[in-house]
């Protein structure tokens, strides 16, 4: 989904550096190149080496959720809170 975001968002810039001025033109294909070099690079290469390189470390945010649970209580590990008003 993002990047066939970044490919669009490439393609848009792309078209502004089909302008005929050349300061268009130069800031359209610089803002298409970083964007496609974000786009496949960074995403698709780096995001997924540091995935890999960190483990488990990179979601510790799921941990949080899950000792806080949804409504932000603390819960026992492997207990779902009761729901308010049910």
């Amino acid at each position: 989904m993002i990047t066939s975001a970044g490919l669009v968002l490439a393609g848009t810039f792309a078209a502004v550096a089909s302008l005929p001025l050349v300061f268009a033109a130069e800031l359209g294909f610089n803002v298409a190149f970083g964007v496609l070099l974000d786009t496949l690079a960074v995403r698709s290469a780096l995001v997924t080496a540091l995935t890999v390189d960190a483990g488990r470390w990179m979601w510790w945010p799921g941990r949080l959720f899950r000792e806080r649970g949804a409504s932000g209580v603390l819960v026992e590990e492997g207990k779902v809170p009761a729901l308010a008003g049910g």
